[in-house]
C-alpha cells in the first residue's frame, strides 16, 4: 500500500474520531443541563402573576398597530 493512502486513512480515522468525541461531549453536556433543569425549582421559570388590567385604549392601540404591520407585510 502506498504511503499516501496510509496517511489518508490516518487522517480519516483522526477526523472521524475527533468528531465522535466532540459530539459525545456535546450530548453529555446537553443531558447534564437537562438533568439540572429538571431538578431546579419550578418557581424560577414562572412569570409573576398579572394583577393589573390592560387599559382598553392601550389594547386598541396595540391591536391597530399589529393590524397595520400585518397589512404592510
Amino acid at each position: 500500500m502506498s504511503d499516501l493512502l496510509i496517511r489518508g486513512f490516518d487522517l480519516v480515522i483522526y477526523g472521524m474520531g475527533s468528531v465522535f468525541v466532540f459530539l459525545s461531549l456535546l450530548v453529555g453536556a446537553t443531558m447534564l443541563m437537562s438533568a439540572l433543569l429538571r431538578t431546579a425549582p419550578e418557581a424560577a421559570g414562572q412569570a409573576p402573576p398579572q394583577t393589573a388590567q390592560i387599559d382598553p385604549g392601550t389594547l386598541a392601540a396595540v391591536a391597530a398597530a399589529v393590524r397595520a404591520y400585518r397589512d404592510r407585510h
